[in-house]
């Protein structure tokens, strides 16, 4: 992890002397970063340049003299200002290195060849830097119980720990998460958890790879390999769609752990812990290492030509049976974009259907995600800035962006708005907190931007007027955090709020809050429907793709919901899923279940065998993170470069070849000999891509990525002929002379406009039902999904899920916390147990999606705008 100065911009520049040369530094600027910008590294081990210094180790000790003399003082807590003399290498300074040093090593264990920190410890290196060459101490050295298992995935040796404060700054200050403190009093002083208490933090691998000594370890990690015997590639984390840029290092060709690489603009080198430690599920001996063919009632290992063959069988019996309207594609987040590219060009440019859709009934129309003014990470942290967050609990599915806010607000003065129907991770952080229910957004949003005193949405009018009154004040642009807060409600009262603020609020600028890893690649390579590669209309760019692609569909296709529906009733004759796993994730498990029941033909493309590949024809294995290079776009439209580090098990291939293979056997060639090519025609025919070439991404000033569009790109007008310069001769014989019958000048398509957001006719508000409870559906970071469940130090952190609901709600049918209740939608019903919950609205009743315990999936209607449900108490 890079530990190195924070990017600093200088306009208030004062000189400061170090070492006997004059440098420049900014006005405020900690001693310790401008030296070590200036090429003066000073040691350390308590400072971190991502949090507040503390000066406890006193390592960074160096000479000062502001005009009264010269004196030691720790850099880290000095900033730069007026006259300024430093000396870093002084005697003096040296001597307190040596005696900081001994001291530290007093009672730390000399046991470096089992230390898993070993080989990248900041105490091995400067102890031999600055360190005394031998030891004085002659003493037994203190020992303690180890390791302690302060976590599923942390690990404690409490001899080794140097108390600089780090690990229980980052709980405190960065995650929120004060779960690891010190304890005890003077030499009996350690870091430790409350009795009883574990470190369940979603960030605690964090404290592991910021820890200067093997004080901290992760249980992945531990004993798994030396750091020289590491090979390393930097990539991006593909969990959520925050898109953090990381290092993927292995040995012997297997993945052994993700680091956190400071980038600047998204992740400032944090990671949650299903992130760093979703490494696991890479080589788990359940992968996917060869095709799987269906024969009779079994799915039987088949060689990938056979495999290949019967899947470009399934799809042109598919097309003659019902035409390129009977094949949809479904999933798609999970690819790069060369991948997503590849096969939005097979089933739109080959096999010509529109029926395409990288959502899987979680996420916004397009043009809302795609259309709506975008902003980047930083300018919802903006200092001094106002945020709208309107969408799912940060902290649970894009856990990055989370403690990005949640620094923003403390430290730089941002102003946070929530609307949300429970209490988030953000509530506490908010100015205003609004509860609204599911499906009455854009009513509150009308009330807020009207600054009326009425109750909107189930709020009060008073919390009304109050957060209206903080937008109004707002300094400069507000930013609204868009996305879904509810599975059990369309996303159709979300788009009309973005409409509302978009035309109410002057500038504002709309932060995705999608939570599939590349599902803003996907949408941009055209993986939706209506929709081609570049932000781009079918309708509008059917012409300028007509050009290079063998066809074009000629009429916009289904969404998620509505393939599924098709399929459902036979209108759909082949399924591909793209590493989807509808039975499991797509919300309407009623209406997943009956259409891959009904579908004829089911092609699977996918890493693991999960609950719906179980019901196909052909399973094709694909190659997963870490085993495939390309590009990937996070919720800012930033795009970053994916490396591959490992060979994918088996013979599993990577899913644009397994396009390109598809696309031979129905007669037809993609172009594509590897992902530079495939790049190079996204660049060539993107328009939001364009001038953002292989090497352009690939170049030192891009390691933090590219937010597209980079620049507009606009084409200059072609040279007036019409005039003829009359000394020239003309050959009539020649093509292309203006004097040939037979000869027409080439069609010039111009390049179709990028997507802009067309705000729908405002949909009426669901009337309340006082004998219903609106169903709010939500998910948390640790759930059921297939990765999860295959990584080894992670899979046993999904919690059961149990229905929370208001006292009072449960008292009218005479239920308290651990009864059970009988919950009943349009068709069927479930009995679950519930907990009283007084934080909740009344007429809620909010579970968690995706978790063992209660199949939720089976009450979600969703063709309405909000999913009701009736309550009774059950036997």
């Amino acid at each position: 992890m890079s530990e190195k100065p924070r990017p600093i911009t200088i306009t208030d520049p004062v000189t400061v002397t170090v070492n006997g040369k004059e440098i420049e530094a900014q006005k405020g600027e900690l001693l310790i970063d401008a030296c070590e910008r200036n090429g003066a590294y000073i040691p350390r081990f308590c400072y971190h340049p991502r949090m507040t210094p503390v000066g406890m180790c006193r390592m960074c000790l160096v000479e000062v003299d502001t005009g009264r003399g010269p004196a030691l003082q720790p850099s880290c807590m000095l900033e730069c200002g007026g006259t300024m003399t430093v000396d870093t290498e002084s005697p003096a300074v040296r001597k307190a290195q040596d005696g900081v040093l001994e001291f530290l090593l007093a009672n730390h264990p000399l046991d470096c060849p089992v230390c898993d920190k070993g080989g990248e410890c900041p105490l091995q290196d400067q102890t031999v830097a600055y360190g005394p060459g031998e030891s004085r101490w002659v003493e037994e050295k203190r020992h303690y119980e180890k390791p302690i298992a302060i976590s599923e995935t942390v690990m404690l040796d409490r001899e080794r720990c140097i108390l600089c404060d780090r690990c229980t700054r980052f709980a405190d200050e960065v995650a929120g998460d004060a779960l690891i403190h010190f304890m005890g009093r003077g030499s009996n002083t350690e870091v430790n958890t409350f009795p009883g208490e574990p470190f369940s933090s979603y960030f605690s691998g964090n404290t592991v790879q910021i820890c200067p000594v093997g004080a901290l370890t992760a249980k992945p990690y531990r004993f798994k390999a030396r750091p020289w015997d590491l090979e390393q590639v930097e990539s991006t984390c593909t969990t959520c769609s925050v898109g953090c840029r990381v290092t993927v290092q292995s040995s012997a060709d297997r993945v052994l752990r993700n680091m956190g690489v400071d980038s600047d603009p998204v992740n400032w080198s944090w990671l949650c812990d299903k992130g760093r430690f979703g490494f696991e599920s890479i080589h788990h001996a359940d992968r996917l290492v060869e095709p799987l063919v269906r024969s009779g009632d079994e799915l039987v290992p088949a060689r990938w030509n056979d495999a290949l063959d019967r899947a470009a069988a399934l799809l042109r019996e598919g097309l003659d049976r019902s035409g390129p309207g009977g094949i949809a594609v479904l999933g798609g987040a999970r690819l790069t974009n060369e991948a997503a590219y590849a096969w939005v060009k097979l089933a739109k440019g080959v096999i010509g259907t529109d029926h395409v859709d990288a959502q899987l009934g979680d996420g916004l129309r397009a043009d809302a995600v795609l259309g709506l003014p975008k902003a980047t990470i930083d300018d919802a942290c903006r200092k001094g800035g106002t945020v709208l967050y309107l969408g799912p609990d940060p902290k649970e599915q894009l856990p990055i962006l989370f403690i990005r806010l949640r620094h923003a607000v403390i430290h730089d003065g941002v102003t946070l708005i929530e609307i949300a129907p429970q209490a988030t991770g953000l509530s506490s952080l908010a100015a205003e907190s609004l509860r609204c229910r599911p499906g009455d957004a854009a009513s509150l949003v009308e009330a807020l931007l009207a600054g009326t005193t009425s109750s909107a949405g189930g709020v009060d009018g008073q919390r009304v007027a109050a957060a209206s009154a903080l937008l109004k004040a707002a300094d400069g642009p507000v930013t609204v955090v868009l996305g879904r807060t509810s599975l059990a409600e369309s996303d159709v009262s979300v788009v009309d709020a973005a409409a509302l603020l978009l035309d109410g609020l002057e500038g504002v600028r709309f932060l995705s809050a999608l939570r599939r890893a590349n599902v803003h690649g996907a949408l941009d390579m055209g993986m939706s429907p209506g929709l081609l590669p570049g932000r781009v209309r079918r309708a509008e760019a059917h012409d300028w793709f007509a050009q290079a692609w063998p066809t074009v569909p000629d009429a916009d296709g289904h969404d998620a919901r509505g393939i599924l529906q098709a399929a459902a009733e036979g209108r759909i004759d082949t399924l591909i899923l793209l590493g989807s796993d509808p039975l499991r994730d797509f919300p309407d498990h009623a209406l997943a279940e009956r259409a891959l029941r009904a579908a004829r033909n089911v092609i699977v493309v996918d890493t693991f065998l999960n609950s719906s590949a179980d019901r196909a024809d052909v399973v094709l294995a694909a190659a997963g993170f870490g085993e495939v290079s390309g590009t990937t776009t996070n919720l800012e439209g930033r795009v970053t470069i994916l490396n591959q580090k490992v060979t994918a098990p088996g013979t599993a291939r990577p899913d644009w070849l397994i396009a390109g293979e598809l696309a031979r056997r129905l007669d037809a060639d993609l172009g594509f000999a590897g992902v530079d090519d495939i790049w190079a025609e996204v660049e060539e025919l993107s328009i939001v891509h364009a001038g953002m070439t292989a090497d352009v991404l690939a170049a030192t000033g891009h390691a933090d990525g590219i937010v597209a569009p980079m620049a507009v790109v606009v084409p200059e007008p072609a040279p007036d002929d019409s005039e003829t310069d009359e000394t020239s001769e003309v050959d009539d014989d020649q093509p292309g002379d203006a004097a040939s019958e037979d000869w027409a000048p080439p069609v010039v398509v111009e390049a179709p406009e990028l997507l802009r957001f067309e705000a729908p006719p405002r949909t009426s508000a669901v009337p309340v039902d006082s004998y219903s409870l609106r169903l709010f559906v939500t998910r948390e970071l640790y759930d059921d999904g297939t990765l999860l469940q295959h990584c080894e130090s992670s899979a046993g952190l999904s919690k059961p899920s149990l229905v929370r609901i208001h006292p009072h709600d449960l008292a009218t049918i005479g239920v308290e916390t651990g009864g059970r209740v009988r919950l009943t939608g349009a068709e069927r019903s479930l009995v679950v147990e519930v907990v009283a919950t007084p934080s909740l609205p009344t007429g809620l009743a909010s579970v968690v999606f995706g978790q063992p315990g209660v199949e939720i999936g089976r009450l979600i209607d969703s063709a309405a705008l909000v999913t009701e449900v009736r309550m009774e108490a059950a036997p």
